[in-house]
């Protein structure tokens, strides 16, 4: 068996904008297990979390989501990838590629040089991050779960482009 899945599902979102007690429902990392439940909305476990905010929520706008997207193919081939799909939400990227690399390792570099790309054009202030400290890592191992989620990544993509 191969040591590496045919793709990852890199997902990572902008910083403050995905909190521990969001409506969206939340897991908290050191004390996950499989099966848990998801946690439900928390008005003072996201207050606090709002409190610990160092700098403002990032929100891309359209400009910086267009960027990010035109970015990361080059991205790819700069870090020895092969880009499959790319989406940048308002609050989240999405990117599909093959590597033969450790996931995480490969989501660290992506978001440091897509914060550099973008910090060119729209400087941040001193310490100022783009980016959530963390991010998803799907590991991509079928043709089928492959063509799902380079559909749903380009359907995401298209949603910019839409509106």
């Amino acid at each position: 068996m191969n040591d590496f899945p045919q793709a990852y599902h890199l997902t990572f979102g902008t910083y403050g904008t995905r909190l521990h007690g969001d409506e969206r429902g939340t897991v908290q990392r050191s004390m996950n297990k499989p099966g848990d439940p998801i946690l439900g909305k928390c008005e003072q476990w996201e207050q606090m979390e709002t409190r610990l905010l160092k700098f403002p929520r990032v929100l891309l706008s359209l400009d910086q989501r267009l960027t990010t997207q035109e970015a990361i193919p080059a991205i790819c081939s700069r870090g020895g990838w092969t880009f499959v799909a790319c989406a940048a939400r308002g609050d989240h990227v999405h990117t599909v590629l093959r590597a033969t690399s450790d996931g995480k390792a490969v989501r660290r570099w992506l978001k440091r040089w897509v914060g550099e790309i973008l910090s060119s054009r729209w400087p941040m202030v001193a310490g100022a991050t783009w980016w959530a400290e963390c991010g998803s890592n799907k590991w991509v191992w079928t043709d089928d779960y492959l063509q799902n989620v380079y559909d749903y990544v380009e359907q995401q993509r298209t949603m910019n482009e839409n509106g």
